[in-house]
């Protein structure tokens, strides 16, 4: 019988002490997962994730002394010799702060006002590798403020001609991405397999020239192809 699989460190990281509670209480709650740590600051959230090496961080973006986007910054960016995953939870569904912490390097975002299972949920998404963007918020936050980015590495041609590139299962995909699903959703949708989404995911960034699914979002968004249908 096989050992089961190491828990889930996580670091939670929120000035509010009431909700920073509140997640430490959900979380350690879970079979799979050991909050191994909390930071009522920025700063204090560095030291404790270079020192603790979670596998998740829950970073708020409003914190004192140092806000969760510098603290992204130095946990996830480019200069980062070991990068973070972080989970940034907000209180507002558009906030221009938590696009700049995703710009910054963070995995994901969601609001503290989510029912607890979407906070468990995107943990484990986090962890498993995967970046994770709130279906909820996704249309307002990257819709928002997708015009700002502009990939430098991308060639010079339309958002509309860079996507013929992908096949037309690419193409579905591709939307499900930017409308903010987990793999697992994704292969739930159209009724394959996780790794098969994967195989996807990983082929879709690599023809587009992405980063990740966050550069995906905003470039649907940006070629006009994101929000373009309805979900239950």
């Amino acid at each position: 019988m096989s050992a089961p699989p190491p828990a889930i460190k996580v670091l939670v990281c929120e000035d509010q002490a009431l909700v920073r509670a509140g997640f430490v209480t959900i979380l350690s709650a879970q079979p799979d997962m050991e909050v191994v740590g909390e930071a009522a600051d920025g700063r204090a959230a560095i030291r404790s994730a270079q020192e603790l090496k979670p596998d998740v961080v829950v970073m708020d973006i409003r914190m004192p002394l140092l806000d969760g986007i510098e603290a992204t910054r130095h946990l996830a960016g480019p200069d980062s010799p070991n990068p973070a995953r972080i989970l940034v939870v907000t209180t507002f569904n558009i906030d221009e702060y938590v696009y700049e912490a995703l710009r910054a390097g963070a995995s994901g975002f969601m609001l503290k006002d989510a029912p607890a299972p979407e906070l468990i949920n995107a943990v484990r998404v986090i962890a498993q590798g995967e970046s994770l963007l709130a279906p909820a918020v996704t249309r307002t936050l990257i819709g928002r403020f997708a015009e700002r980015v502009r990939p430098s590495t991308a060639p010079a041609q339309t958002e509309s001609e860079r996507l013929k590139v992908l096949t037309s299962r690419e193409q579905e995909v591709f939307l499900l991405i930017s409308e903010g699903l987990s793999n697992a959703e994704i292969a739930n949708e159209l009724v394959i397999s996780h790794e098969t989404v994967k195989t996807y995911v990983s082929r879709i960034l690599t023809k587009l020239d992405l980063r990740d699914r966050v550069q995906a979002v905003v470039l649907a968004y940006r070629a006009g192809l994101a929000g373009g249908r309805d979900r239950a």
